[in-house]
């Protein structure tokens, strides 16, 4: 959700700004600009719409410069126009900023009593005139700066040049990712590395309250004033393997990356049919004092989360809560003793799902409780994974269409690896009973690369949906939050009105939305629930609905009039989610390509949701 890349070299670094936002357009964006410092001048280009219209309008105007900013906006202040994009310039001071300045209001209105002219609706305009005013009294640009920092209210990044400084670039971090990248004879700031990985694979990453100073040759970080070490960290070069390839969008790619994704995400924690030694042995004495675990997750991760309840009672008899993490920071929540607090999110930067971990972690040092933290993610350098007492990675590689696939079946992956770790620890699972669901872990790629054979039938249901404007999901047990998850990327990337349902509860309510024109898509695994799911379907037809099948193909349902059946082959039912995850993913994704939408980017949406 918006994205900042800036630099200060020897050379143009116009085109390297442009490349590194081109790398972020997955994050969602509706306008786009850069400000480049030449000859005491600040250089602006902005543009609504792609990175190309801003691309285009550079290569015109031919602006150059070796000290810059640039930026990808996702409106929250202010309408998607041009004086609303960034980079903001007060004076010869000019800004890009992520997040959220939540007093802007009253900083503005100061702002304006003092002579000061806005000319945007942003929130980010005053950190500008702010930094402009600052610089009347402040002997640097990084003083002024400072200044400013304990004015403002909420959370951000910031990126910063001056004129005065043409070889100086300040930037904060305070509640929204920032990453230096260490060159040579040139340093670079972005909000995500992979927008600088075709100049370096060397990064520093900044903590909350950091103030850093680049120049060309030296990167200098400040906490209230005092100069503090951070380390270097290199990255291994294959993470930036994020090209479309053969395929058509990212997320059809993604999709099928799967099988790979959970072969390399269960590798890391299985030897043979058994858990490695030295998977999370770490977190041994934590996890021994553990009495319930209690999920926190924002989107697509609060489904899998979902899951996970099932797994964590079903399997190994722990007690597990699920929550969305933006109504759990806010709802008081009572902290528990011994309570293993797992947060789940892809970019690991999830606002609110951060904003939960950092306030439960006050929370029970407050009352001198004992609780262990930990996150499940796909990028090992995210602050969350920081921030908790231990981690475990989904080694699912980039994700960069906004509908996330292989995130999700990559953390399925690692909570049933997390579920049978903590179930060995406290001897509530059998070896015998976790070499059966190893041996089924890692049969399960296999199972996904035979799913993915439905891929036409798939396409071919898809033509029915197009006209569509509703459709219902429906599903039993572990299900039900694939369901849930079917209808979320239905309607992200097609804009169809979806809605999953638990089908035991279709007759308390949805059932009268039910009519000749609703097509009602079901998972129907081969378990326990099945001929209560069956009954379930009978209801549906008799009330005239048009059923759409994933179904076992040893679970007796055959096609007829008004049923479209795609069989799914045979899994084990605790990991049948992860399976019938497939379908649900290609069905919105051939719908969304025949409904002529922006599969990748969808309108109004951002990858990684780093505002509340």
């Amino acid at each position: 959700m918006c994205g900042i890349v800036g630099g200060v070299a020897e050379r143009n670094i116009s085109n390297i700004l442009i490349e590194g936002l081109k790398r972020l357009e997955y994050r969602g964006y509706d306008s786009a600009g850069l400000a480049l410092i030449n000859q005491g001048q600040v250089l602006r280009e902005r543009r609504v719409g792609k990175v190309a219209n801003l691309a285009d309008a550079v290569s015109e105007s031919q602006i150059s410069g070796s000290l810059g900013i640039a930026h990808t906006r996702w409106a929250t202040h202010g309408k998607p126009t041009e004086e609303n994009a960034h980079p903001h310039i007060s004076g010869n001071v000019a800004v890009v900023h992520n997040g959220i300045i939540e007093n802007y209001q009253e900083l503005k209105d100061d702002l304006e009593a003092l002579g000061y002219v806005f000319t945007s609706q942003t929130d980010t305009e005053v950190v500008a005139h702010l930094v402009n005013d600052a610089l009347k009294t402040a002997p640097s640009l990084l003083e002024a700066v400072r200044k400013v920092v304990p004015q403002l209210k909420g959370a951000y990044a910031l990126g910063i040049v001056h004129t005065d400084h043409p070889d100086e670039l300040i930037t904060v971090r305070e509640g929204s990712p920032l990453v230096i990248g260490v060159g040579i004879g040139e340093n670079f700031i972005s909000s995500d590395q992979l927008a600088l990985l075709p100049i370096t694979n060397r990064f520093i990453y900044l903590e909350e309250g950091d103030i850093a100073r680049l120049t060309r040759h030296t990167i200098e970080v400040f906490v209230d004033g005092q100069l503090v070490e951070r380390p270097v960290k290199e990255l291994d070069a294959t993470v930036s393997n994020a090209s479309k390839g053969e395929y058509k969008h990212y997320m059809l790619k993604e999709i099928y990356e799967q099988p790979e994704a959970i072969k390399q995400t269960i590798s890391q924690a299985l030897n043979g049919n058994a858990l490695r030694e030295d998977f999370l042995a770490s977190a041994i004495e934590d996890f021994s004092n553990i009495q319930q675990v209690q999920i926190i997750a924002c989107g697509t991760s609060y489904h899998a989360g979902m899951i996970a309840k099932y797994w964590f009672e079903q399997l190994i008899d722990m007690p597990c809560q699920v929550e969305i993490a933006s109504e759990f920071r806010y709802r008081s929540p009572v902290i528990v003793n011994n309570t293993l607090y797992v947060c789940i999110s892809q970019s690991g930067e999830t606002a609110d799902t951060l904003a939960a971990l950092r306030d439960t972690q006050k929370r029970a040092v407050a009352k001198n409780l004992n609780i262990t933290t930990m996150t499940i993610c796909n990028v090992a350098t995210s602050s969350m994974v920081r921030e908790t007492n231990h981690s475990l990675l989904t080694l699912a590689g980039p994700e960069i269409g906004v509908a996330s696939t292989k995130a999700f079946t990559t953390q399925l992956a690692a909570l049933m690896l997390l579920v049978l770790k903590i179930g060995q620890i406290k001897q509530t699972i059998s070896e015998d009973q976790i070499a059966k669901i190893v041996t089924e872990l890692w049969h399960t790629p296999k199972v996904i690369l035979d799913t993915l054979q439905n891929d036409k039938e798939i396409l071919r249901l898809s033509e029915l949906f197009v006209e569509k404007q509703h459709c219902l999901f429906l599903g039993r047990g572990t299900h039900f939050p694939i369901a849930l998850e079917g209808a979320l990327k239905l309607k992200e990337i097609s804009y169809i009105h979806a809605e999953g349902y638990a089908a035991g509860e279709l007759k308390h309510g949805p059932l009268a939305l039910v009519d000749n024109d609703m097509p009602v898509v079901i998972l129907a695994p081969k378990d326990d629930m099945l001929d209560k799911l069956k009954s379930n379907m009978e209801e549906v037809q008799a009330r005239g609905g048009e059923l759409f099948v994933f179904a076992d193909e040893h679970s007796g349902i055959k096609g007829k009039d008004r049923q479209h059946v795609v069989n799914v082959p045979t899994v084990d039912p605790i990991l049948a989610p992860i399976v019938y995850s497939i379908p649900v993913q290609l069905l919105s994704y051939h719908v969304a390509v025949l409904r002529g939408t922006d599969v990748d980017q969808p309108r109004n949406l951002a990858k990684s949701v780093t505002v509340e």
